[in-house]
């Protein structure tokens, strides 16, 4: 078990390595030195790719080290499972000394509950935009004196920058990501790094198209708007691309979200027109640069759908006070999970879109064929399903149709590292 342990550490280790070489490329990215130095070398050896052609460049750079990470994420996944919960005490010695930096530094906010761990990591990023932003910007303002150049000069970079959080966007959503256990996450804990990344990645957007609306004014050339060319940037693809972000955008505020949920559910079915536009706007060659996350989280998506076709037998169900419900489902006994880990349940006779997260209150070792789940009733999805069970003629409990998707948890049990637990 300690070899498996050792192997588990190397290949993180590596993971981390290959993970920290891809931001350094980012953070190089708005300078001379790569512009003038690095990128021409690179694609002196892998421009004319035999198999890759132009876009060489761009998937050795952006788009194999992740994938690339991906492959030892699997593999660092399944050694943690083989050497799960072994040497539990050690492990929890160890993981006291960043205990401070896992604690809660702010708890009331826009932002949630955030970590001071979380807060440096939300420093550096943010740090890296202005960094970028700034670098092109100097760049660019050199040899400009005329402020309408400046401002188209602005305008483009302004969208550069928001690619940057694009690139990240899809990372936290992909709920089987290899990505994730490699630094400590689970999915659920990351959709809040999903919000920040979609609040900048569309202001960022946002404020390109406005700056390219003025600049085409102030240079009366209008005409650009309906331009939409076959071999260059074509901005109708760009301005349709921002239309869709911004429907989406505008549904995800807490208050708007939380009234019309199924409005905030539906219109996200929109990041699919988002992203053509977008391939179109920039060319399939750059958006190689975000193809990582977007490919992870296709992929993700795929064995979702596979697994989501199954349907799954619903044992029993339970009616408990204060309109909660008790849901119980069967399952094969070789499925594990841990504690805390979260299932997805969507349910075709109330809704065939429809999936909703809820907490797993079972045991994986003491109940080997089935899955519960425990259901507050307060939205209008969960409503319906406590009115439809609680009729004498159950269509639910009748054809005890459902179907799951996870359970998605840590990869081993964290919080045994801690000496209490406030539930």
């Amino acid at each position: 078990m300690d070899v498996v342990r050792m192997w588990s550490r190397v290949i993180r280790g590596v993971a981390l390595a290959v993970f920290v070489g891809w931001l350094l490329i980012w953070i190089m990215m708005p300078t001379n030195t790569y512009r003038h130095q690095w990128l021409p070398k690179i694609r002196q050896k892998s421009y004319y790719s035999e198999y890759f052609g132009s876009e060489g460049t761009t998937l050795l750079i952006y788009t194999f080290p992740i994938l690339f990470i991906a492959v030892l994420g699997c593999v660092y996944i399944h050694l943690e499972r083989k050497c799960k919960d072994q040497n539990m005490q050690k492990i929890s010695k160890s993981g006291r000394r960043f205990a401070t930096w896992r604690r809660p530094a702010i708890v009331k906010g826009p932002l949630g509950i955030v970590s001071w761990t979380e807060v440096a990591l939300v420093a550096m990023f943010m740090a890296l935009l202005v960094w970028s932003l700034a670098t092109y910007l100097h760049n660019s303002f050199v040899a400009e004196k005329e402020w309408e150049i400046k401002l188209g000069s602005a305008a483009f970079w302004l969208g550069i920058v928001g690619n940057i959080c694009l690139v990240f966007l899809f990372f936290p959503v992909a709920r089987g990501s290899p990505l994730l256990p490699l630094l400590g996450l689970t999915s659920e804990g990351c959709i809040k790094y999903h919000i920040w990344l979609g609040h900048m990645t569309l202001a960022f957007f946002s404020a390109h198209g406005v700056c390219f609306v003025i600049y085409w004014t102030a240079t009366h050339n209008l005409s650009q708007m309906l331009e939409w060319s076959k071999t260059d940037i074509s901005n109708v693809a760009g301005e349709l691309a921002l239309v869709f972000g911004l429907i989406m955008w505008a549904t995800t505020f807490t208050r708007i979200r939380r009234k019309f949920f199924e409005a905030f559910f539906y219109t996200h079915y929109l990041y699919i027109l988002f992203v053509v536009f977008f391939i179109f706007h920039v060319g399939i060659s750059y958006a190689c640069i975000m193809l990582p996350g977007f490919y992870l989280f296709l992929l993700d998506r795929y064995l979702r759908f596979l697994q989501s076709r199954r349907r799954v037998r619903l044992l029993s169900a339970r009616i408990l006070p204060c309109r909660t419900l008790e849901l119980n489902f069967s399952k094969h006994p070789s499925l594990k999970y841990n504690p805390t880990s979260t299932m997805f349940i969507n349910i075709p006779t109330i809704s065939k879109l429809q999936w909703h997260p809820f907490t797993v209150t079972s045991n994986a070792d003491s109940d080997a064929d089935s899955l519960s789940v425990v259901i507050k009733c307060e939205g209008i999805w969960s409503s319906n399903l406590y009115q439809t069970l609680s009729s004498p003629n159950s269509a639910i409990d009748a054809h005890n149709q459902a179907s799951l998707e996870g359970p998605y948890g840590p990869v081993s049990s964290h919080f045994l590292h801690f000496d209490s637990l406030l539930l």
